[in-house]
């Protein structure tokens, strides 16, 4: 990785815990509908409206609210009190008003090697919670520049390569999604490093195994820097 210029960093579960909160209020939601289905019946439901809706809502809380009170449509068959969607509505705001808690290690990886690479923030998600997170998580002095992207696809990684005015071969991605972060970016011949987050979304998970040149998978995030500089 010695011609490697600029250094990306995924922010939901790379920088910052993320799933676990969605997990938890996931868990809440589904419980407000014990009632009509069993917590796993409603999970379920509740993925298959969220993939249905993705090229609709694009990713975020907003559209994760949106989706649960969809979901008590669904499961209740349009019968359900107006409570239980406020109800629903202020679990999505307790998931917007989550304190940022940084992934052990983030602060002193971007601290080293800011000023030896430009570092770029890229993540998918909701403009206006993501630009929230990065300000209250005190990261954004360590960043030139701030990506929040739509999704994270081979041409979404080309648009970002052009703004950037950098080549696939100096680019490094790091992240903890295979999907997102990883495979995109090695088929437009850049760096990858995957840095596993213990829980992924469903949506997130890949089975398949990653041999190619220019990825390395690591534990945690600090192991990154034996492989730079």
């Amino acid at each position: 990785m010695k011609d490697i210029k600029i250094i990306a960093f995924d922010a939901d579960d790379t920088l910052w815990i993320n799933e676990p909160y969605f997990q938890e209020t996931e868990h809440k939601f589904c419980a407000l509908l014990e009632d009509f289905l069993p917590h796993h019946t409603v999970s379920q439901e509740l993925f298959r409206t969220e993939m249905n809706n993705l090229s609709l809502y694009g990713y975020g809380v907003k559209g994760f609210m949106l989706c649960m009170i969809e979901t008590i449509s669904k499961v209740t068959d349009n019968k359900a009190k107006i409570e239980l969607v406020n109800r629903t509505i202020e679990l999505g705001k307790e998931l917007l008003r989550k304190p940022i808690e940084l992934i052990d290690g983030v602060e002193e990886v971007l601290k080293q090697l800011n000023g030896d690479y430009r570092l770029v923030m890229a993540t998918k998600g909701d403009l206006l919670d993501q630009e929230r997170k990065l300000i209250n998580s005190g990261l954004e002095k360590h960043f030139h520049h701030i990506e929040i992207m739509s999704n994270k696809r081979t041409e979404d990684y080309q648009k970002l390569f052009k703004h950037l005015d950098c080549q696939p071969e100096h680019f490094l991605m790091v992240g903890n999604s295979i999907k997102s972060d990883v495979l995109p970016v090695l088929e437009l011949g850049g760096f990858a490093i995957h840095v596993p987050y213990h829980t992924t979304w469903a949506h997130e998970q890949v089975t398949q195994k990653v041999d190619q040149p220019g990825f390395v998978q690591v534990n945690k995030i600090t192991e990154i820097l034996s492989y730079l500089g």
